[in-house]
């Protein structure tokens, strides 16, 4: 086992971090509340895709920047460290933008995808519904055949990305047991979004979308007809591992304002670095972080080698996101009361990483996919 990152990969991170720290830090810190207006977000990613953040999915010849899923992790990693909200941004937007370059038809690949590559464009992906979560095959959001086209009605929520999207792909019904992957634009299908209040990672947008007789032509199909399942669960094993890069970068951020605290801030004479309990609390979250990022890296690994890695997925996932809260926790815990002041940065921490058990399965879909595979039994109805 080779645990070494190779020079490029190295070079690449640096890079990067010199780059947010200079060019996207000084944007973002300004909407850690509020969501990220649409003309900041589509200035944001025509930056980011430069490096990679936004297109590194999507393979060179297509117009991508045809970064391994390792490489790419590292990367947004590093990004979640300074700005989850973002990370969380991209990370759709990009996975919208494999979906059409997979599935799409030349048709809809020639209008969109050099957009979406570019941060010209901004996609989501529309599953679950006031109803429905986990079980996706449930949708009740229908599409019906008109002519040449289909007359979608329904309504999708906790959509990530929803007010800033301009295409959003979407599930819905097109026959009994029938799940069918529709793009819709925003300019020419004209849908309605509504922002969703939410706890933590304010700057991302979450939100509602209301389809009412949304008229929709047949080569806006994405994929075939009748597979729309099949394309929709290819992607959960990416963005379970995705989701969890997020954490990673929380997690560090929390463990990183943690250690420096306890340097500076001094009780009974010396920091409370030389405490025996604070350096416990520091080392049992270090541990955590660093067994979290291993089961991270591994689920990486294995989908840049093209390998099926559903149960690794959902092991990094469940593991490091339930660890994110306890990490950025004991980060409160080491400030004090100053841990839990919107002066300082942890209680954002904390919040943030709470956000992140329930996209994507929560912990407990993802513990039941690891139990199915443990005893070939399922759970599941």
């Amino acid at each position: 086992m080779d645990f070494a990152f190779s020079e490029d990969q190295r070079l690449a991170v640096e890079a990067w971090r010199r780059f947010l720290t200079r060019d996207i830090l000084p944007v973002t810190n300004r909407y850690f509340d509020t969501v990220f207006p649409k003309d900041v977000a589509h200035a944001l990613l025509r930056q980011t895709t430069q490096y990679g953040i936004g297109n590194g999915w999507v393979s060179e010849d297509e117009g991508g920047a045809g970064l391994g899923f390792l490489s790419s992790g590292l990367l947004f990693e590093e990004l979640s460290r300074w700005s989850p909200d973002l990370a969380g941004l991209a990370w759709v937007a990009e996975g919208a933008a494999l979906k059409l370059q997979q599935a799409g038809s030349p048709f809809l690949k020639e209008r969109y995808l050099a957009g979406l590559l570019a941060g010209d464009l901004i996609g989501c992906s529309a599953i679950s519904e006031p109803d429905v979560g986990s079980n996706a095959r449930a949708v009740k959001t229908r599409a019906v055949r008109d002519g040449n086209c289909y007359r979608i009605n329904g309504e999708k929520l906790w959509t990530s990305n929803a007010a800033v999207a301009d295409l959003v792909i979407l599930l819905a019904a097109t026959g009994d047991q029938e799940l069918t992957l529709f793009l819709l634009d925003r300019k020419e299908h004209g849908f309605e979004t509504r922002e969703i209040p939410k706890l933590g990672l304010n700057g991302w947008s979450l939100g509602q979308i209301i389809l009412q007789d949304i008229l929709v032509g047949e080569d806006y199909v994405l994929g075939k007809v009748g597979h729309g399942m099949e394309e929709t669960m290819k992607g959960f094993e990416r963005s379970r591992c995705f989701v969890s890069t997020l954490a990673l970068g929380i997690s560090q951020a929390a463990l990183d304002a943690a250690i420096a605290y306890s340097k500076e801030r001094k009780q009974f004479g010396k920091p409370i670095g030389q405490h025996q309990l604070v350096q416990s609390m520091l080392a049992q979250m270090a541990t955590e972080l660093e067994a979290a990022r291993l089961l991270v890296y591994r689920a990486l690994w294995k989908l840049s080698c093209g390998e099926r890695c559903a149960v690794d997925a959902a092991m990094a996932k469940s593991f490091t996101t339930e660890a994110a809260q306890r990490i950025t926790s004991q980060a409160i815990q080491i400030h004090g009361a100053f841990g839990i002041s919107r002066e300082f940065p942890l209680e954002r921490y904390f919040r943030a990483a709470r956000m992140l058990t329930i996209p994507d399965g929560t912990t407990q879909i993802n513990q039941l996919i690891i139990g199915r595979q443990l005893t070939e039994l399922s759970a599941f109805v």
